[in-house]
């Protein structure tokens, strides 16, 4: 008995000993990391007050601090920064869903601007600007080697004058000048329309309007179709945009499943995770939906896309979206600034990171671009003719007045069907899905 007292008395002793081994280094290497934590504010502080006192020119103490702050910010990733006071208003602002600029949403690659994508119906979409595009000059001055602030700030402008962007495009040989007029941006969350029996529901951004929009335009859509029985789907369109609020998103999402998690996210502490869920309810009462994404597609707009993808709700059409899978949150600072900082990356229902890979379609569907010799074809002159358009045809005598009436309805149809395939090739090819599921549903 007494051996075995020993034996474990013996046994806490060393385990005493073992930590205190162990525990000893780790203490002096974090005394000694925050040593060097003070020694590198020490230094910053020497810096900052040799400027202040040997630059050629004087400086403004406050602008410099916050270029510190801002250069400290944009060296973790593109999404975290520091707000001035200005710009803090203007975000805020923002989300409200108007506010002046030239309606693109940018990111920053290899030192150039990148447009992620136009925002509908703003100066920017209606000079042409792509997803994707390369932004290398602002009135002749050259963006690269400056921060994503700072060449935002070259495009800001007063609502009405003129800006010159120099931009370079995939499958342009050389770069090219775009002319836009500034304009106050009034950001319409939601545009809804009806394409034969099919509601089509256009999400341009995710802001506190967004999912009262979309609840009010579908109503008034389902209404226009006659009720909700004569309509064969809805076509969930999230091109070109490029996010926005994450509690938006987790409500449009929402807005179609009955249950199940929307996303998740996770930060560096494990703790502070968390989960959200659908509530009972499905606004489209199980129709079949079919979400469009392309490359201008990003954060909110992949939350809402990868949720409804995840739970077989819709079929995912188009082409791979941004990829944009971190969480910013904006934390107020002293003196009406604030700070965007990434705090989380967010998953898909499946548990999948869509960080830097995005979304990728369940059928892969490009926009094709319209061409001078393609419109050439679509001439009047270049369409087939038919023996109905010879002169003195005769009639057809086998058919009712009624059936051929009927007939005609069913090729307008179809004619509008072919016009909107040259005008928008995914969206025709998203209600053409919408079609065959139909047809080929329970009789």
């Amino acid at each position: 008995m007494k051996k075995f007292a020993m034996a474990a008395v013996g046994g806490t002793l060393a385990g005493i000993v073992a930590t205190t081994y162990v525990a000893g280094p780790l203490l002096a290497q974090e005394g000694t990391r925050e040593a060097n934590v003070y020694e590198q504010l020490d230094l910053f502080g020497d810096i900052f007050e040799r400027i202040r006192a040997q630059y050629v020119e004087e400086v403004d103490e406050k602008e410099l601090i916050e270029a510190a702050i801002g250069g400290m910010l944009t060296s973790l990733d593109p999404h975290s920064s520091y707000l001035s006071p200005d710009d803090a208003s203007r975000m805020r602002v923002q989300t409200r869903g108007e506010f002046g600029g030239l309606g693109i949403e940018v990111t920053q690659e290899e030192g150039f601007v990148k447009v992620v994508s136009p925002i509908d119906g703003t100066p920017a979409d209606e000079a042409g600007m792509e997803a994707g595009d390369f932004i290398t000059h602002v009135d002749g001055e050259s963006v690269l080697g400056l921060s994503l602030d700072e060449a935002v700030n070259l495009m800001r402008g007063p609502v009405g004058s003129e800006i010159v962007i120099t931009v370079v495009r995939e499958g342009e040989a050389e770069p090219f000048d775009v002319s836009i007029i500034r304009d106050t941006i009034k950001l319409t969350a939601v545009r809804s329309r009806v394409e034969g029996n099919t509601v089509v529901m256009r999400i341009t951004t995710f802001n506190d309007q967004t999912t009262p929009n979309l609840e009010s335009g579908l109503k008034k859509r389902i209404e226009e179709a006659g009720g909700l029985d004569q309509v064969n789907g809805i076509v969930l369109d999230l091109r070109n945009n490029p996010g926005g609020l994450l509690n938006q998103a987790i409500q449009v999402a929402d807005s179609f499943l009955e249950s199940g998690e929307i996303v998740s996210t996770r930060g560096r502490d494990p703790e502070d995770g968390e989960r959200f869920n659908a509530t009972p309810g499905d606004l489209a009462d199980g129709k079949p939906i079919v979400v469009l994404i392309n490359g201008g597609s990003a954060s909110a707009s992949e939350i809402v896309a990868g949720a409804l993808q995840d739970h077989r709700r819709a079929i995912v059409v188009g082409t791979k979206s941004f990829g944009k899978g971190s969480v910013q949150t904006v934390m107020p600072l002293k003196g009406d600034g604030a700070m965007r900082l990434t705090t989380a990356r967010y998953y898909t229902p499946s548990g999948r990171s869509i960080q830097a890979l995005g979304v990728s379609p369940d059928i892969v569907v490009e926009q094709p671009r319209r061409t001078a010799e393609a419109e050439e074809e679509d001439s009047p002159a270049r369409r087939s003719r038919s023996e109905a358009d010879l002169r003195g045809s005769l009639n057809n005598d086998s058919l009712s007045e009624d059936e051929i009436r009927q007939i005609e309805e069913e090729r307008e149809k179809a004619e509008k069907a072919a016009e909107l395939r040259e005008e928008d090739y995914q969206l025709a090819y998203a209600i053409d899905i919408l079609k065959g599921l139909v047809a080929l549903g329970p009789k």
